[in-house]
Parts: C-alpha cells; sequence; structure tokens
C-alpha cells in the first residue's frame, strides 16, 4: 500500500521541525553506529487512527527581495509541494501575520493540494491570536503549542481527513521497479538510456542534470520493468556534520521506498568516496535488495586482478551490507549491462524468497549444535524456534524464553549460517527476538 505523504512548510523558526518530531514520536535526526552511515534524516514514518502515512520536513521559507521563492528555494518547495498528499503549513501565532506568510499562502493555493494551515506558538492556548490568518484563505487554523502537544490531535485529524483512499491502492504487481540512485555525474541517466535503448533521459556532464524520478516502463526476456532515474545525492555544503543534501533526497528517497530493487551506481575511474558510501547506507536501511554497479569501467586500467582488487575495496568500504553484488559495466560501451538485468532478476529472487518453517528450525538446530547461545547475567538463551513472517527483506522471528539475553554477536552468528545455507546474496535479512510473553500477546 502506497503511504500518503504530508509536506510540513512555513518560514524558518515557526516550529516546523518539532512538529515533526512530536508527530513521528522521536527525534528525528539522528547518527547511526554503523561506520559511513551518518545521515540527517528528512522522512519519518507516523500513524494517526489507523492511517498510516509518511512526512517530510522543510526547510524554512524565507522572503529576500521581496520574493520568497527565489532559486533553490523555489526548487526545494516545489519538489516538496508536488510530491504531497496533504501539505501543512505551519505560521507563528505570536509574530502574527506577516508578508511572508501571505506569499506562501497564495504559493500553496496555486498549487491545489489540501492544506492544513496551523499556527503555533501558543502555549497559552491564545486561540483568538490565530484569527487573522483566516485572511490567508486557506481554511481554517488551527491553534497549537508544539513544546505542550495541545492541539495536536485536532491538526492530525485534519491531516487524514484529506487522505483519498483511492490513491494509495497497491501499485501494478509483477512488474519490478528499479531505482538508480548515486552521486551526481557517476553514469546514472546513461545506464538508463542505454538499458532503454533510446535518450529517455538528457544526459549532460553538468552535475544535477536530473532534477525529478523519472520512470519508463521497459521489457526485457518478457519481463516488466520500471526504471527509475533519480537525481544525483551530494553532500550537503557549509555544514560541519555530512549529511546528505535534504531537498536534493526527497525524489530519490521516494524511489529507493518504492522500489524492488535498487541500482547503486558509483564512478570506477574514481576512489569510492564517503557519500558513495552514505547512499548505501540509506538502501541498506530501507531494507532493499541492490546492485553495485561500477560505472565507467571502460575508464580504468586493467589486468587479471583488477576486479578483485576493486571487490576488496567494495567489501572494506561497504562491510556493514556484505551481501552485496557487485556488476562492472559501461555505459559507454554497453559492457555488462545485460548482467545488470539478469542480477536485478537474481537479487529480487533472493529478497523474495521463503523458507519453510520445517527447514528453518533445522537449519536452526544445525547452528545451535555447532555454536550454543551465550550466557547473559547468569543466565542461558534459549531458542525455542523461528519462522519466516516476511519477503522483501526476508524477516525471521526468533522465539526465545528471554528476548534481552539475546546479544547481536549471537545474531550476527545466526545470519551468517543462514547466509551460509540459503542464496540471500543481493538483500538484506531481518531477524527479531520474541520472548515468550511476546508471542502470547
Amino acid at each position: 500500500m502506497k503511504k500518503p505523504l504530508v509536506a510540513v512548510v512555513g518560514r524558518p523558526n515557526v516550529g516546523k521541525s518539532t512538529f515533526f518530531n512530536k508527530i513521528c514520536g522521536k527525534r528525528i535526526s539522528i547518527v547511526d553506529d554503523t561506520p559511513g552511515v551518518t545521515r540527517d534524516r528528512i522522512y519519518a514514518d507516523a500513524e494517526w487512527c489507523g492511517y498510516n502515512f509518511r512526512m517530510v520536513d522543510t526547510g524554512g521559507l524565507d522572503s529576500k527581495s521581496g520574493d520568497v521563492f527565489q532559486g533553490e528555494i523555489k526548487e526545494q518547495a516545489d519538489i516538496a509541494i508536488d510530491l504531497a498528499d496533504v501539505i501543512v503549513f505551519i505560521v507563528d501565532g505570536k509574530t502574527g501575520l506577516t508578508q511572508n506568510d501571505s506569499e506562501v499562502g497564495e504559493y500553496l493555493r496555486k498549487s491545489g493540494k489540501p492544506v492544513v494551515l496551523v499556527v503555533n506558538k501558543l502555549d497559552n492556548f491564545e486561540v483568538e491570536n490565530s484569527y487573522e490568518f483566516y485572511s490567508l484563505g486557506l481554511g481554517e487554523p488551527y491553534p497549537i503549542s508544539c513544546e505542550q502537544s495541545k492541539g495536536l490531535g485536532e491538526v492530525l485529524d485534519a491531516i487524514v481527513a484529506n487522505f483519498n483512499e483511492r490513491n494509495y491502492l497497491e501499485e501494478e504487481t509483477g512488474t519490478i521497479k528499479i531505482a538508480i540512485v548515486g552521486k551526481p555525474n557517476v553514469g546514472k541517466s546513461s545506464i538508463t538510456n542505454r538499458v532503454l535503448g533510446e535518450d529517455r533521459v538528457v544526459v549532460s556532464d553538468v552535475a544535477g542534470t536530473t532534477r525529478d524520478a523519472i520512470e519508463t516502463d521497459f521489457k526485457c526476456n518478457g519481463k516488466k520493468y520500471t526504471l527509475i532515474d533519480t537525481a544525483g545525492l551530494r553532500r550537503q555544503r557549509g555544514v560541519e556534520h555530512e549529511s546528505v543534501e535534504g531537498y536534493s533526497v526527497i525524489r530519490s528517497m521516494e524511489a529507493i521506498k518504492r522500489a524492488d530493487v535498487v541500482l547503486i551506481v558509483m564512478d570506477a575511474s574514481e576512489p569510492i568516496s564517503e557519500q558513495d558510501v552514505r547512499i548505501a547506507g540509506y538502501v541498506h536501511e530501507e531494507g532493499k535488495p541492490s546492485i553495485v554497479v561500477m560505472n565507467k569501467w571502460d575508464k580504468v586500467d586493467k589486468d587479471g586482478s583488477t576486479i578483485n582488487a576493486y571487490t576488496k575495496e567494495l567489501q572494506n568500504k561497504l562491510s556493514f551490507m556484505d551481501y552485496f553484488v557487485p556488476v562492472f559495466t559501461s555505459a559507454v560501451t554497453g559492457k555488462r549491462l545485460l548482467e545488470v538485468i539478469e542480477k536485478v532478476d537474481y537479487v529480487y529472487q533472493n529478497a523474495t524468497r521463503r523458507i519453510t518453517t520445517g527447514a528453518l528450525n533445522d537449519l536452526l538446530a544445525s547452528a545451535i549444535l555447532s555454536n550454543e547461545p551465550p550466557y547473559r547475567n547468569g543466565r542461558k538463551l534459549k531458542i525455542q524456534y523461528v519462522t519466516q513472517v516476511q519477503v522483501a527483506p526476508p524477516t525471521f522471528v526468533l522465539f526465545v524464553n528471554d528476548a534481552t539475553l539475546m546479544h547481536f554477536s549471537y545474531l550476527r552468528y545466526l545470519e551468517n549460517r543462514f547466509r551460509d545455507a540459503v542464496d540471500f546474496k543481493g538483500t538484506p535479512i531481518k531477524f527479531i527476538t520474541r520472548s515468550k510473553t511476546d508471542k502470547k500477546e
């Protein structure tokens, strides 16, 4: 089921991020302890009254030179608003209505998208301070205090009231959706054009040519695919923490979430960068099967051991996703491009593989016999049985006497044993540990 997307917009310092974090139930900007996967999230999942949706936080829309939508700001706003199913427009009830608010409001009216107008910072719930915002022509303003969590329920009711369930039906089955992601200028569009056999996407040596996620359906060997070419993910400049640039990732992140398989494209003629690793981390975190496409292989001076050397370097850099499948190719010459599609089928098959409960428990018993679960705080972990509950990615539930006794190192051991016995190359696999009390619930 496709989840509705809710964009939070407004000028700086009106409380957008506070609202975003309150609704999503946690602070979203986090640092992962996996090396190379540091990121600032702009997306988070949320739920209200049985409705599941995604929220995207945006930067402040600040009026400059009499025009709030100048240059990059306009581009960023356009992308967020274009993608959103519902827009939450936050204004400051303490400051009151500003010219900037009026400009943003006019722009949102022209978008034709449903808008929920939220008046924040009414800590004493001075409802009368929200009345002047009726003049924006965006309907009823909802007074809230994000800091004190006042009025949030009414805002959420208004948001979900705008969801049209017919728009969120399951997408067509039988078609494998392939997202192509990577830094700017690594050859994503060239790969797209070569695979499609025609110039469906403008190709340029100027980094960042592709602004939108462009989808194209095609067939290969009788099978249906959708290829999604995305904008280059570049590192944000001018900040100390090396986060992925916020607005260039919006469409790319949407493509990753919707994809069945992701092609992580890197430039083989350059060293593997931290940004390459960070992008792979996004894909890994989303639980998507993937292929690491080392493009521009024609520019590499090669001998008999070159591929092995590059593979070892990838294994070192991508140690957190050591299941990766590499393909060394060239969009210019077309070398091994057909192999990319073959690998798509291969990793998709692995990601959707189901193992019978009997076979899983035989495998579990063998793993325990070779290496018994450890003791923790004087107590021994006992694993009763395992079952598979999901595919894409394959997800397994281990029923144990006490889930707190499970150590991550033993889970890692079990994952390695499962991978040794079953072909899960190209896809992450997940383990969930449940104690007896969890099972009864």
